[in-house]
C-alpha cells in the first residue's frame, strides 16, 4: 500500500510525535495515534498490537489525553504508518493529524449522569479541524475539551478551549472557558448547544488572528490580550449573565477503574501498569470487547481504558480475565495510584529510571498515602497533564525531591524534602494526604 505522503512531510516544526511524524527517543522512534474522542475499535486494537510487534519493540502506551503511542520503532517508518492508516487510525493527509486534539469523557453518550451526548458535536469539530487548512497552523499541543456533564470525566486537565454542558432555564447550553479547565475555572460565557460548532470555529479563528508566531497556546495569547478583548471580536452571540458566570461544574468524583455505571449494561475500567500496554493486553481486551461488549475500547485521560456495554452477568468473569492479562482493575492497587514518565530508559533528558523506580515505590505506599503520586524524570513532567497531589522529581538515579501540590505556588507546588531515596520517599508519602497537600 502506498501512502499519499511520506512520513517526513510535516505541516510545521514540532517536537511532538504524531502518526505521520515519528520522533526519535533513546529507545527508538515514537508514533502517537490520536483517537477520535478516545475511541478504539477492537479490530483497530489488534492492528496496533500487530504494528507494535512487527515494526517496533512491542511497547504501547496509553497517554494522559486518551490516545495511544507506540515506542521503540525501528527504521520501517513508512510501513508502520501504512499499517495504521489501513486500520483507519489516522487521516490520509499529514496536515490533518496534529490538530485532532479533542478530549471527551470515555463514557461519552453512555454515562447516566450526562446532560448531553457529546459525540455528534465532537464529530463535527474533528471534521472541521481536519478539513480546514487554516486550522492546520495550530500547534500540535493546542487542545480542546468537550464535557457533557458525565460522572466519569477528567475535569482538571487544562485546555486551550473547554466547553461544558450546563442546564439553564431547562435548556442545555455550553459554558466555555479559555486556557483552563471546567473543574477549576468559571466560564467566560455560554452558547446554545446548536452554536457549539460555530463557537469553536470562531475561537480558533480569533486565536489565529491575534496570536504571534511565539504564541502557540491560548495561555500565551492571554498574557497580551485580555479575555474580554478576545470575546469582543468573536462575532458569535454569547451569553454572559450571572447564571452563566456564577456556574461551577460539579465534581465528577467517579473512579475510573472496575465496574462503571452506564445507561444500559455496564462498563469496565482497566489500567495498564504505569500506562504501558503489551500487545497481548491489547489483543485480550479487544477479544473481550467483541465477545462481551460492543466491540469498542475507549481510552481515558487517566492512562486507562474502558470496555463499554458489558453484560453485568459477565462482569466478574471479564474482570478475572482482565486481571490475568496483567491489567489493574481496582483503584486501591498501589500502581493504580502512581504515574511515571518514560524515564532514563527511553528519554535522554530524564535523571532517573522512573518506570522501574515506580515499581519499587508502589509496595511502600499505604492506603493513607496521597491519592496520586507522579514520578517525573525532569522538569517537563511529560506524563502528567496537571499537577499531582504529590510529585517526585528526579535528581539522580534513584533519588528524588518531593513536592506537594499547592494552588498558591507555581509548578509542582511546595518542596517538602530533597534528595530522598525511594524508601525515604515512601515513608514521607505514608503521611495522610492533608499533611502533604495544604
Amino acid at each position: 500500500m502506498n501512502s499519499p505522503q511520506t512520513p517526513d512531510v510535516s505541516p510545521r516544526p514540532s517536537a511532538c510525535p504524531g502518526l505521520w511524524r515519528i520522533v526519535a527517543a533513546r529507545d527508538g522512534g515514537i508514533c502517537r495515534i490520536k483517537l477520535p474522542g478516545g475511541l478504539l475499535l477492537a479490530d483497530q486494537a489488534d492492528a496496533v498490537a500487530e504494528a507494535a510487534e512487527r515494526h517496533a519493540c512491542g511497547v504501547i502506551e496509553a497517554t494522559n489525553r486518551g490516545n495511544l503511542q507506540i515506542r521503540g520503532i525501528g527504521d520501517q517508518h513508512q510501513a508502520l504508518i501504512d499499517h495504521l492508516l489501513a486500520a483507519g487510525l489516522g487521516p490520509r493527509e499529514a496536515a490533518g493529524d496534529d490538530v485532532r486534539n479533542l478530549m471527551l469523557s470515555p463514557l461519552a453518550g453512555l454515562d447516566p449522569a450526562m446532560l448531553m451526548d457529546t459525540r455528534p458535536l465532537a464529530g463535527q469539530i474533528l471534521e472541521m479541524l481536519e478539513s480546514t487548512p487554516r486550522f492546520h497552523q495550530l500547534s500540535a499541543k493546542f487542545a480542546l475539551q468537550l464535557d457533557g456533564g458525565e460522572g466519569l470525566s477528567m475535569l482538571h486537565h487544562p485546555h486551550d478551549l473547554w466547553l461544558s454542558a450546563v442546564v439553564l432555564e431547562q435548556q442545555t447550553w455550553l459554558a466555555f472557558g479559555l486556557a483552563g479547565c471546567p473543574g477549576a475555572d468559571r466560564p467566560l460565557a455560554a452558547v446554545p448547544v446548536a452554536q457549539g460548532l460555530a463557537l469553536t470555529r470562531a475561537v480558533l479563528e480569533r486565536f489565529l488572528d491575534l496570536a504571534s508566531t511565539e504564541q502557540s497556546r491560548m495561555r500565551q495569547l492571554l498574557e497580551t490580550c485580555t479575555a474580554e478583548d478576545f470575546l469582543d471580536g468573536l462575532g458569535v452571540p454569547i451569553r454572559r449573565d450571572p447564571a452563566v458566570l456564577g456556574w461551577r461544574r460539579a465534581s465528577a468524583g467517579t473512579t475510573w477503574l472496575g465496574r462503571l455505571a452506564q445507561q444500559q449494561g455496564m462498563a469496565l475500567g482497566v489500567a495498564p501498569p504505569l500506562g504501558r500496554l503489551t500487545p497481548a493486553m491489547l489483543r485480550g481486551m479487544a477479544r473481550l470487547a467483541r465477545e462481551l461488549g460492543d466491540g469498542q475500547l475507549r481510552l481515558s485521560p487517566w492512562q486507562s481504558l474502558v470496555l463499554s456495554s458489558i453484560d453485568p452477568a459477565q462482569a466478574d468473569a471479564a474482570l478475572t480475565e482482565l486481571e490475568a492479562l496483567g491489567l489493574l482493575c481496582q483503584a486501591a492497587a498501589p500502581l493504580a495510584r502512581i504515574t511515571a514518565c518514560t524515564g532514563s530508559s527511553g528519554c535522554a533528558k530524564a535523571q532517573a529510571d522512573t518506570k522501574a523506580d515506580a515499581v519499587t515505590l508502589a509496595p511502600l505506599l499505604s492506603p493513607g498515602a496521597a491519592a496520586s503520586v507522579h514520578l517525573s524524570g525532569c522538569l517537563r513532567s511529560c506524563a502528567m497533564a496537571h499537577v499531582a497531589p504529590a510529585t517526585l522529581l528526579a535528581r539522580s538515579p534513584g533519588r528524588y525531591d518531593l513536592y506537594a501540590r499547592d494552588a498558591r505556588l507555581p509548578g509542582f507546588g511546595a518542596l517538602r524534602a530533597s534528595d530522598l531515596t525511594l524508601k525515604e520517599a515512601g515513608a514521607m508519602l505514608d503521611l495522610p494526604t492533608e499533611h502533604l497537600d495544604d
